[in-house]
């Protein structure tokens, strides 16, 4: 698959997920094997890039390229210069958010709510394309409704106005993230474009990204909630696809890789977010295990970094995780 001057061989990409994929995150899907990583989205408000927050999704320094930038947004201006100012701490994709249905987000009439004024969004394209010289991609919903499954008409003007990919959730915003998967509106996307199509949503094996990547004809798929708490799952997924499948690591292992990232959580985020972070991650994990919800129940009101993570380590490496009965 190409886009721009990028050529991606591995056709399992992590999904953008505000709060879940950080740098460490990120950082730790590659190295297991995932094709690429997209930030979170950022706000294009460079008022805003000072913030705590904001300054760490900003941060991708020591993560391995290329680095997509998901940039969100309602005013044309305003994401033309934040994608500049990514550019500028070198991103090599800027990918503009249509697909965010949180309701935080479409107040600000920004995410999946810029579905509903394909003239604006005609718009922000132009601006973005005319802004950098990097490729500049999309990750949008099927519609904002089931009466207004504009999807594949977006995807087109995006196409006609220099866009380079298109990512696609297979539901509408209304949905949210209910509901079947809509993979008959991505084959129907993939039937009017050129350019590479990413497929999202529900793929959590990889029998399923075979069948979605079978049906709809995406050049890839994209995996989002069911890698939280299994950062292994899409590099697994990609190797299954290039027929060079791996075992899934011995629950030791998994349980190093998890104390490291909670580490790497600790350092990126300091003491008091740190802790709060890892928290979920290793909920996520546990649940995965039985033994894993009484473990959690003695972790999950700690508040000092370094006992949380020994804590963590030394509760599931005494042999109280064993892999959950289908």
């Amino acid at each position: 698959m190409q886009i721009g001057d990028l050529h991606f061989t591995n056709p399992v990409w992590l999904a953008p997920m505000a709060g879940v994929t950080d740098r460490p995150v990120r950082a730790l899907a590659r190295q297991l094997g995932a094709g690429m990583a997209v930030s979170e989205m950022v706000h294009a408000d460079l008022a805003l890039w000072n913030t705590p927050k904001s300054s760490r999704r900003l941060d991708h320094s020591q993560e391995p390229g290329p680095i997509s930038m998901q940039i969100a947004g309602y005013d044309p201006a305003m994401l033309a210069e934040a994608a500049r100012a990514h550019v500028d701490r070198g991103a090599d994709i800027i990918d503009i958010n249509l697909g965010c249905p949180a309701k935080k987000v479409l107040k600000k009439a920004a995410g999946s709510a810029l579905m509903r004024d394909e003239a604006l969004v005609a718009d922000i394209f132009r601006a973005v394309v005319k802004a950098v010289p990097v490729p500049v991609t999309v990750k949008m919903r099927t519609g904002w409704d089931h009466a207004h499954k504009n999807g594949p008409v977006i995807a087109q003007m995006a196409e006609s106005l220099g866009l380079q990919a298109v990512t696609m959730h297979g539901r509408t915003r209304c949905d949210y993230f209910k509901g079947d998967v809509e993979y008959d509106t991505i084959r129907r996307t993939r039937d009017c474009l050129t350019i590479p199509l990413i497929a999202n949503g529900d793929i959590r094996t990889a029998a399923q990204a075979r069948s979605v990547l079978a049906s709809t004809g995406a050049d890839a798929v994209m995996i989002g909630r069911a890698t939280q708490g299994n950062p292994w799952l899409a590099g697994q997924i990609a190797a299954a696809l290039m027929d060079q499948p791996i075992p899934s690591p011995t629950i030791p292992a998994q349980v190093r890789v998890m104390a490291d990232l909670v580490s790497a959580i600790h350092t990126f985020y300091g003491p008091v977010t740190g802790v709060k972070m890892a928290r979920k991650h290793m909920s996520w994990f546990l649940a995965r295990f039985e033994g894993g919800a009484q473990i959690w129940a003695s972790l999950c009101q700690e508040t000092d970094l370094e006992v949380q993570h020994r804590l963590f380590l030394a509760a599931a490496e005494e042999g109280q995780l064993a892999w959950r009965r289908a």
